[in-house]
């Protein structure tokens, strides 16, 4: 079986020689220049990323990658598309099929005020596009189109791959607006590389009759694609823009299980130990500083065993920690955490400490 497992992790990270006060998110910015040229290798040049922002949520890490000539990105809410636009980004995909009528004329006025750029949403019904032309065609918004985003056998969102997705897509061309297409493979996740290649080969299989038709009926084949465990392949084997998901922070579950892909860990939760009970300490970093959003034993490495989690506090076995220690906590999923802070302290590619400003939870 060839893996990407590795699990033995040297999760080594710098802290601050100063007073820290914690639970506090902290980024190392060299990580992430380093994160952004191995994956830029990997999609086949940095032109063909279309990072998601909602791995990171942070308005001056989209524009660096916007200096370091990222031209479009994907976001998941209407603030991630107006933080895009603000950073000076050319294109932005709203990668979210939504049917909520006040969210779509939100993401069309933030078009409105950047006219230059060029804004995307995805649709995958009928009543999706309809919403989406309604509130268009009572303006010009000549930089807003659409893609059609393809269900590739999630389950989740998306119009099954065949006929329907054909005739979804003629509509939106009808009406002038046919960007190409989405299509999100986060099932696609094997550790055996052979077996996780097959699949998504098997998928191409799939999709392949889909995109000869599309262009026997004069429809773009532009597709947005992939993810963490997949893009590589949609570089490798097509011509698509990829969308990789984790990469900038990278997290505990990726360091396991896709150490090849070369990422180092950019972010991780500061924490202290507050106290020792029985062979157990008591972090002062719950559910509200870490995402929860794992099985409670997974949710963060940097200790020996989680015990449990409850809002404010973690209690763990981490032997070698007494009261007042500094815990650094690598996130199993680093995006639901970075979604929990207004701002974070960053060790800068200078060397020098500083805060900087981070969308927390707003949406």
């Amino acid at each position: 079986m060839i893996s990407d497992v590795n699990e033995t992790l040297d999760l080594t990270l710098p802290q601050p020689d100063f007073d820290v006060e914690t639970p506090c998110f902290v980024i190392v910015e060299a990580a992430v220049a380093h994160n952004l040229k191995q994956t830029a290798t990997l999609a086949g040049g940095v032109q063909r990323l279309v990072p998601h922002v909602k791995t990171h949520r942070s308005p001056w890490l989209t524009r660096y990658l916007v200096s370091q000539g990222v031209l479009a990105f994907k976001t998941a809410t209407p603030r991630e598309v107006e933080m895009v636009l603000e950073a000076g980004a050319q294109e932005v995909v709203w990668s979210y099929p939504t049917t909520s009528a006040a969210a779509i004329g939100r993401v069309i006025k933030a078009a409105e005020a950047y006219p230059q750029a060029k804004v995307t949403g995805v649709v995958d019904s009928d009543t999706g596009l309809g919403l989406w032309l309604k509130l268009l065609n009572a303006g010009g918004h000549k930089n807003v189109n659409l893609r059609v985003d393809i269900d590739p056998g999630m389950g989740r969102t998306g119009v099954a791959i065949g006929e329907n997705a054909i005739k979804l897509a003629v509509a939106v061309g009808t009406s002038g607006r046919f960007a190409g297409w989405h299509i999100y493979d986060g099932h696609i996740s094997d550790l055996d590389l052979a077996v996780r290649e097959k699949r998504f080969l098997e998928l191409q299989d799939q999709l392949s009759p889909l995109f000869e038709r599309a262009e026997t009926l004069g429809l773009t084949t532009d597709i947005v694609a992939g993810g963490s465990y997949t893009f590589p392949f949609w570089a490798k084997y097509t011509r698509a823009r990829v969308s990789p998901g984790s990469w900038v922070y990278t997290n505990s579950q990726h360091q396991a299980e896709q150490a090849h892909r070369g990422w180092r860990v950019a972010a991780y939760v500061l924490s202290t130990v507050l106290s020792e009970r029985g062979g157990t300490l008591t972090l002062d970093a719950g559910s509200k500083a870490i995402a929860p959003d794992m099985p409670v034993t997974k949710r963060f490495t940097g200790v020996d065993e989680i015990v449990s989690m409850k809002e404010e506090h973690t209690i763990v076995a981490a032997p070698g920690f007494t009261p007042g220690d500094r815990v650094a906590l690598v996130p199993r999923h680093t995006c639901t955490t970075a979604y929990l802070y207004r701002r974070a302290l960053v060790l800068t590619q200078a060397g020098t400490w500083e805060y900087r400003e981070q969308l927390g939870c707003e949406r």
